[in-house]
């Protein structure tokens, strides 16, 4: 489904997935099944989105950027794909991250560029992610850090 007030450009979004008004989505972003895209978000192309991943309103996600399986992304969670980004910089370096199978990132994130964030791991909102976050565990703060293992 692809709300009527959604930019749309991409024509391999799957049926099953869920695209909601006012979101922007490249033609060559890579989208899974039964997806939920909510309102106000930007998908780039160069962005890989897995299987029954989460969305919520207001984010974008940037070139380099890969949300596996089962994901969840909270309401204003910012990305960034430049460590040092310049206006009409036409030399920056794309830095990918990678969010894993099951992991969540809760809302008013900011996730800097070239960071993994394991699968089944837990960031807690607001917190600002500066280094790779390991499986399984629940960080938060900022900057965040270790605070104790989760179940996945």
């Amino acid at each position: 489904m692809i709300h009527k007030l959604a930019d749309c450009m991409n024509e391999n979004v799957p049926e099953s997935t869920k695209i909601w008004q006012f979101c922007v989505i490249f033609p060559k972003a890579q989208i899974g099944e039964n997806c939920n895209i909510c309102s106000h978000c930007l998908i780039e192309n160069d962005v890989v989105i897995g299987n029954n991943v989460t969305i919520k309103c207001g984010v974008q996600i940037w070139d380099g950027i890969t949300l596996e399986d089962n994901v969840m992304i909270g309401s204003n969670v910012t990305f960034t794909n430049d460590m040092y980004p310049r206006s009409k910089n036409k030399d920056w370096t794309l830095l990918k991250t990678h969010v894993c199978k099951g992991a969540t990132i809760g809302a008013g994130c900011v996730i800097l560029p070239g960071i993994t964030i394991g699968e089944g791991a837990f960031v807690a909102a607001g917190s600002v992610v500066t280094k790779d976050v390991p499986a399984g565990e629940l960080w938060l703060g900022n900057p965040a850090r270790f605070y104790r293992k989760v179940d996945f």
